[in-house]
């Protein structure tokens, strides 16, 4: 048995432990139960700025694979995050805490919806709920892009992106099958 310790030694006996599963269960419910029309901004809030199970860093990466991967990004999210720390017991209960609650209400408002659609307020407070999950959508967006600033090939890429999809009006997947590798080397060349 050696008489020293390595540095990364020290840096995993003092980092604190990942989340439970019971953690990741109450976690997603609560992510679940609060985001409706905007998950990903709260979801962010919760994983990095209220729970620090990740870095804002670890956050963006994250995002960036769910995002490439089929499925709904924070479905993507809770099994990779519960993955990442408890397995598959972690992904399961990351998974059944997000959708469990909401599911349940959503076929309630369903119901609800099917009795009552035509109604003008119930009309109005939909306009108005699509305003505030855009404006969600923009903040995150914003949160998101500030680490990136400190990295100038990755807002390189990030440009390449937008001008690609939002000016160019070029389809999504070539243009995330073209850009993805590239990110994947620079970021390999460490120049990300």
């Amino acid at each position: 048995m050696s008489l020293t310790t390595s540095t990364s030694d020290v840096a995993a006996e003092t980092r604190p432990p990942g989340p439970t599963a019971r953690e990741l269960f109450t976690g997603f419910l609560s992510i679940g139960l609060m985001g409706f029309g905007g998950v990903l901004p709260l979801a962010r809030r919760v994983m990095v700025e209220k729970r620090g199970w990740l870095t804002a860093a670890e956050f963006t990466d994250m995002l960036g694979l769910c995002q490439f991967l089929p499925g709904g990004n924070i479905i993507n999210m809770a099994v990779a995050l519960g993955l990442k720390f408890r397995g598959a017991l972690g992904a399961f209960a990351a998974v059944t805490g997000l959708i469990a609650a909401p599911s349940l209400i959503i076929i309630a408002l369903g119901i609800l919806y099917g009795h009552y659609q035509d109604e003008p307020h119930l009309q109005r407070l939909f306009a108005g709920l699509s305003a505030a999950a855009a404006g969600l959508l923009v903040a995150m967006s914003i949160r998101m892009l500030l680490p990136m600033l400190k990295r100038p090939v990755a807002m390189l890429v990030i440009l390449a992106g937008f001008t690609a999809v939002a000016l160019l009006r070029l389809p999504l997947l070539p243009t995330l099958l073209v850009l993805m590798p590239v990110s994947v080397f620079l970021s390999w060349r460490r120049w990300l």
